[in-house]
């Protein structure tokens, strides 16, 4: 589960995206819907990335895994402090990988990984969110292809990944025959993803599979996070369409 970013990439798209998401979040009321994340206002949206910004902190400096907070108790602050108040827990992840050292290895729910694993871990998440954000607000979404390409590609390493089905069970479901699925971009390689009885396998470049997704980087981003459905008119979508069905339905997280 290496990134194709370097650590300061990460740190950089951590910021750029917090960034983004700040700008879309501020001042807007705490209890706008956020279609995306049904379950959750804004406040709680927001209180999510920074409370996970934090966490993430505290895992690495104490070098143990922790319990997952509950979002519902996280204290954002008020509106007009929330882009504050998220630059300032992602500085605070930053500042403790760099203590510790970013191939340090650390506990996670998957094993032992570098430290920077939690830095890509939670720069996915926030990636995503920030198209949460963006769309409750309607306010424009943007991400740098190479920071769509490695959350595509983070996604797909846990998932392929047989320590993650022990906290995900529906992943176990991924497993099969040799079927396959490709993921296209217009500007840049693809991933083939081949579901086999012991795992998901993957691999990047050119797309042959049984159902192929074709649509821009951050498209496909967002198909994978399910936030485009597969019928929306960004994505075209060929061969067996069932086979992407029961990838997606399985692959929430």
């Amino acid at each position: 589960m290496t990134s194709t970013l370097d650590t300061a990439r990460l740190v950089e798209g951590l910021r750029e995206q917090t960034e983004g998401f700040g700008r879309a979040v501020a001042g807007r009321a705490p209890d706008t819907r956020v279609p995306t994340c049904p379950q959750w206002p804004l406040r709680t949206l927001v209180g999510h990335v920074g409370q996970e910004h934090r966490w993430a902190a505290e895992l690495v400096r104490r070098r143990a895994q922790l319990p997952v907070p509950d979002p519902q108790e996280a204290d954002p602050g008020s509106p007009g402090g929330w882009a504050r108040w998220l630059r300032e827990g992602v500085e605070e992840l930053v500042g403790a990988i760099r203590r510790t050292g970013a191939d340090t290895p650390l506990p996670t729910f998957i094993g032992p990984r570098p430290a920077a694993f939690w830095l890509r871990r939670v720069l996915s998440d926030t990636c995503v969110h920030h198209y949460d954000a963006a769309l409750a607000t309607d306010t424009a979404f943007a991400i740098a292809e190479d920071l769509a390409a490695d959350v595509i590609a983070e996604h797909l390493d846990l998932l392929s990944t047989p320590a993650f089905a022990a906290i995900r069970p529906a992943v176990a479901e991924l497993r099969g025959h040799g079927e396959r699925l490709g993921f296209r971009p217009a500007s840049a390689e693809g991933w083939t993803v081949t579901r086999t009885p012991e795992a998901v396998r993957w691999e990047r470049g050119p797309v042959d599979a049984d159902v192929v997704a074709s649509g821009a980087v951050a498209d496909l981003m967002l198909l994978l996070s399910r936030r485009l459905p597969p019928d929306n008119d960004r994505v075209a979508v060929t061969g067996d369409r069932p086979l992407l069905d029961h990838w997606l339905t399985h692959t929430a997280f």
